[in-house]
This record gives C-alpha cells, structure tokens and sequence, in this order.
C-alpha cells in the first residue's frame, strides 16, 4: 500500500512537471542547447518564469502546511499539486510561440532522462523523508528541471557523440563518392542564406543543384541534407556554412571541402559566443583560406573587414561589391520602389540591367555574390538576368507582402546592424505613412546596447512611427530615439508580438507601409 501511495505522489508530481520540462527544453533549444549561452538565459529569466512565481507560493504554503496533522497535510499535498497543474496548464495553453519547441531526437533523448532523473530523486525523497518535510517536495520540483536539464545533457554527450560520428561519417561517404560534384561554401554574419538563395536560383537555370534547406548550416543540419537530399543526378550542392564560435567554419570546411567559398559580410553577429570582432573575422575568412589553391574567393568587398583582410591563401578571389568601385563585379544606378528594384552591373567593360523583386541593398549584393559565382560556372549573361528577374522572395528578409489588406516589409529574421540600417533605407523610399515594428536585436555582447542605441537614432526621417517589443530589450532603442529629437507621442512599446499588430491596425491605413524588422525567438521575448 505504501508503495501504491509513493508511485501515485510521483506520478503526480511528474504530471504537474509536464509543462515545466516542454518550457525547460524550449528554452534549451532555443539557446542552442549551448551551456554558456542558457546559462546567462537562465540567470536573467528564471524569475519571470510561472514556475518559479509558483515555487514561492508553494514554498510559503508547504511551510504552513507542516503545522497541520497528518491527514490534512496530505489533503493538502494533494490541492497543491492540482492547484500547479491548474495554473501551469493554463498558461501554457494561452501561449503564442513564435518558434514552438520542436521535438527531434535529441530532446526527446533528454526529456527520457530527465523523467528517470526525476523518479530517482522524487522517489528517494519520498521513501527515505517524513511526510511533513515531503511537502517541500513539491516547490523544489516546481524549479529543479531548469538546472537538471545540464544533468541530464551531460550523461547524454557520449550518446549525442556517437550518433552524431556515425551520421557525419555517412555523409563524408556520400561526398566523397560523388567525384564530380561541385561544392560552394557561403558564410558571413549575415546574408547566408538570401545569398544561398539566391545562388540556387540563378544556377539552377545551367545545373541541377541543391542548397541546404532553411538554415540548416551547423555540422548536423548539413549532414541530414547530405543524407536525405543529396541524389547522384545533383551536378552541384550550394552549402550555408554557419558559426558561432571560433573552429565552426574550419570544421564545416574540413567535412563539405568546398571549390568555391563566399563571404557575404562580417560583423559583430554572435560577438558573445565568438569573445571578438577579430575572432569572427578570422573565423568567417577561413572558409577561403582552406580552399584548395585551384579553388576560388568570392568576396564582398563593401564590406571593410572582408576587404582588409590579408589573406594567406593563393587561391583565384573574385570581389563584388556596390560602393567600392575596384571590383570584378559593380552594381550601381540602383532604384527601388514596392515592386522591386532595377540595377545596372558591370563587369569589365561590360554593363548589363536587372530587374529584381527583391528590396534593399544587401539584396543586390547578394545578387552581385550570385552573379559572379554564375560566370565562374560558366552560366550566360542573358541567363543570369532572367534568373535574377525571376527571383523569388526569401521568407522573412525584406519581403514584400499584404497582411489582412495591410502592406509589410516582413525583414524579420535575425536582424543585424548592417540590415537593419538598409532595412531603414529602403522604408524611407516608401509612400505614405511609414512605421517599423521591432524588438531590436540581440547577441552582440556587450555592443548590444550601444548598436540598439544607434539603431534607434537611425530611425528619425526614415520611420514615422515607432513600435517597439518589450520595455527592457527596447530599452536603448528608445533612448536613441529620443536623442535623435524623435517625437515621443510617435513611440509605442508593446509586451508582445501579437499586441503589437494590433496596436499598427489601429494606427495604419491600407496605404501605408510597415516594416517588421527582425522577430527574437520566445527566450529572447522579454
């Protein structure tokens, strides 16, 4: 009987842990299970978790209950843990995710752990503890997994190394059995995968090609499309090659050994994890420098940084760019309107016009990346304009669409200073009444403000309406508004995503333009 009680408590407590373990695991993934990254996660949102409100409530109430007899101690027990499972239920069913928990392998490996985890400890507690103090079970159940999750990742690492080794070997496999495969690495701290896009589509028109789908760009996600997608009749793989560390492109490079490497742009995108603007630079340049010497560059030399750096490799570079002029291929005369942009390019003495769906500067540049590397491959001029015609808009980067008869610039993916200031360029061209909605951006370090802060100064003369997300992370945008003489009545600030349209449809008419710059996953939502 006593055992039948235990195994009911703990299936009881597991039951209210329900949630709290999908939200551990949300936030986990979010943070790209990376311990630093959750860590500092962990210390500046735990408190405003549900789960740890209820902890103090549950805390308070357990200790009163321990002056009670026994019977209505167990009563007790009994509407605490109903009364979490209430609550927590609830609230999770009212939740909007921007980027719902996506249950792959590997967490569905660490939620098994942490359940076995859980029945170990709860179960110890309950049969070697006396019931009053029991009752203290329940607030530490309430916080636990938030720190157990490390636990549980840590006994997995051996697991998550082996499937991961198998996988990475299979895929080499497949790679080095397709001899004559051609293989282009694009990275950069932004733009990889517009370029990537970009690139297949105008290719596409001489080769039968495949790019890494989404942004699939770490060693495992590269590897699932080897695995998956990669077929014999494939003549090209268009690889995006992300990092957000120091040896992320040297390994990607060592696995895909591309012929061709671009780098689309370096800046200070993931500042925290890289430590320095020097490491990305270094990190982001080594993608040309471990090309082979019959290789070939393709670099973007509007970007200073790319175009400073003294590269120690001999491999053949070509350079595009908009407003340096001393490249292999210029795109200049550039118009823009809500239908797309029209540019010239030229490429030696040669000039040639495009039409484009696609807005915004760092669009043609990545058409530019596009067009070069499709002359290497040998693809005619006349192909290339109609491809480029033809392009379709990549999701969430400057693309044009109609919302409940409303117009959006949706550039809301993963904004970064260099974007986000032609983002604003190209809102400026709009007719009519013009208003950004934005949470600002996020790991840069300890820049973050400083470029959030100009971020918002920016904004004068471009936007005449300011909606920002979330009053702490807006923080600094705001006083950049402000310093920059940006009319206060003119500033909203919303808690979420979801106010915030609202709040446009009431302020907006069906001529105006909105712009949706950048879109922070739920972790970042504060």
């Amino acid at each position: 009987m006593n055992l039948l009680i235990m195994v009911l408590k703990i299936m009881a407590i597991l039951l209210m842990e329900t949630v709290i373990i999908k939200n551990v695991m949300h936030m986990f993934q979010q943070n790209r299970y990376d311990y630093k990254r959750y860590t500092a996660w962990l210390f500046k949102n735990l408190f405003n978790q549900l789960s740890f409100k209820l902890f103090l409530i549950n805390f308070i109430l357990g200790f009163a209950l321990t002056f009670f007899d026994k019977q209505p101690q167990a009563i007790g027990f009994i509407i605490l843990i109903l009364f979490n499972s209430l609550i927590l239920f609830e609230n999770e069913g009212k939740k909007e995710y921007i980027k719902p928990l996506v249950f792959t392998s590997r967490v569905k490996r660490i939620i098994s752990v942490l359940l076995i985890i859980n029945i170990i400890i709860f179960g110890l507690i309950i049969y070697y503890i006396n019931f009053p103090y029991v009752i203290g079970l329940i607030p530490f159940s309430l916080i636990v997994n938030w720190f157990l999750v490390y636990i549980a990742d840590i006994i997995l690492i051996p697991v998550e190394l082996s499937i991961q080794k198998h996988y990475l070997n299979d895929a080499k496999r497949i790679l080095n059995d397709h001899t004559d495969l051609i293989k282009i690495g694009i990275t950069g701290s932004f733009g990889k995968t517009s370029s990537k896009n970009i690139i297949q589509s105008i290719i596409s028109e001489e080769y039968r090609s495949l790019m890494t789908p989404a942004s699939f760009n770490t060693p495992m996600g590269i590897t699932k499309c080897i695995r998956e997608l990669l077929k014999p009749v494939h003549q090209v793989f268009v690889c995006e090659m992300g990092a957000d560390h120091v040896n992320d492109i040297k390994v990607l490079s060592e696995f895909v050994r591309p012929q061709f490497g671009i780098v689309t742009s370096i800046g200070p995108q993931h500042l925290e994890t890289f430590g320095s603007l020097a490491n990305i630079i270094n990190e982001k340049m080594r993608l040309v420098e471990l090309l082979d010497n019959k290789g070939c560059g393709i670099l973007n030399y509007d970007n200073e940084h790319i175009r400073n750096y003294p590269l120690k490799n001999n491999c053949k570079i070509i350079t595009y760019g908009i407003d340096c002029r001393k490249v292999d291929y210029r795109a200049f005369g550039i118009e823009y309107s809500i239908k797309g942009s029209k540019f010239k390019v030229k490429h030696k003495k040669e000039t040639y016009e495009f039409e484009t769906k696609l807005l915004g500067k760092h669009n043609i540049s990545n058409i530019l990346a596009g067009i070069a590397l499709s002359r290497e491959l040998h693809v005619e001029w006349k192909d290339i304009v109609r491809a480029v015609k033809q392009i379709s808009y990549v999701e969430h980067r400057l693309e044009v669409k109609n919302i409940n008869g409303y117009k959006f610039i949706d550039n809301a993916f993963n904004s970064n200073p260099t974007g986000a200031k032609m983002s604003l360029e190209v809102l400026k061209m709009m007719p009519n009444k013009r208003f950004i909605i934005t949470p600002g951006m996020i790991d840069l370090g300890k820049i973050q403000d400083e470029v959030n802060f100009e971020f918002g100064k920016q904004m004068k003369d471009k936007a005449d309406v300011v909606i920002l997300v979330g009053e702490k992370q807006t923080e600094s945008i705001k006083r950049g508004l402000l310093a920059n003489k940006f009319a206060k009545k003119d500033i909203y600030i919303c808690k979420t995503v979801k106010e915030a349209f609202g709040l446009v449809y009431t302020l907006a008419s069906k001529e105006d333009t909105i712009l949706l710059e950048n879109d922070l996953p739920d972790a970042f939502n504060n």
